[in-house]
């Protein structure tokens, strides 16, 4: 199996060390992982396709029309997508059409605290054996959301008098492909206290992978 990890962006969200832990994982889990630091990476659709794995951990930034017409041809043809928090939910804004692959998009976090996670799929090998109920500390990302995805985990987010349900973890096909986002992940430091999180991730993106 072959990831590609590509690294960059605001660097509050710490992609290099969120890409190192995430390349150090998948590679005690069997795969060859290539970590660019450079939005060239998606410039060449042929070499795109030659990966099971594409993670972007990218917060803001912008593609231009041809490397966001190659990542998701690559994720249309059977490439996995996979990342988190902002690397993923909150790169390249105003691209809808990634916006679209992705199943949702981060528009603020009003409230940074603590709140509880619930996972609403137990069962799925992405969350497995894995605590069904936790409390977590972080940015609480508040999403606008395709109603087609799988939602496997939510919180609830109180703001402005209302207690709404967020989606924190999903899944969802593009084409062949298929994609992973999670919510979380906001500090390198949260993988470390929340061992649940770091798993939902790494399995996350192998079943991104079709490798779980």
């Amino acid at each position: 199996m072959k990831a590609l990890i590509v690294q960059g962006g605001w660097e509050g969200h710490e992609p290099e060390l969120m890409a190192a832990f995430c390349a150090e994982k998948l590679k005690s889990e069997g795969f060859t992982v290539d970590i660019a630091d450079s939005l060239d990476a998606f410039d060449d659709a042929d070499s795109l396709a030659r990966y099971q794995l594409i993670s972007p951990c990218w917060t803001m930034g912008t593609l231009s029309p041809d490397q966001s017409a190659n990542l998701r041809a690559a994720i249309h043809a059977g490439v996995g997508l996979g990342g988190f928090h902002g690397g993923m939910g909150d790169a390249f804004r105003g691209d809808i059409d990634y916006e679209w692959m992705v199943g949702g998009h981060f528009v603020g976090h009003p409230y940074v605290g603590n709140y509880t996670i619930e996972l609403k799929d137990p069962t799925h090998p992405i969350t497995e054996g894995l605590p069904s109920s936790f409390d977590y500390h972080s940015e609480q990302y508040y999403m606008m959301m395709d109603p087609g995805v799988t939602v496997l985990a939510d919180t609830v987010y109180h703001h402005e008098g209302r207690a709404i349900t967020m989606p924190v973890i999903w899944i969802r096909t593009w084409g062949k492909g298929r994609v992973f986002y999670s919510a979380l992940g906001h500090k390198y430091q949260e993988f470390i206290d929340a061992p649940a999180v770091a798993q939902m991730t790494i399995n996350g993106l192998k079943w991104a992978a079709q490798n779980l």
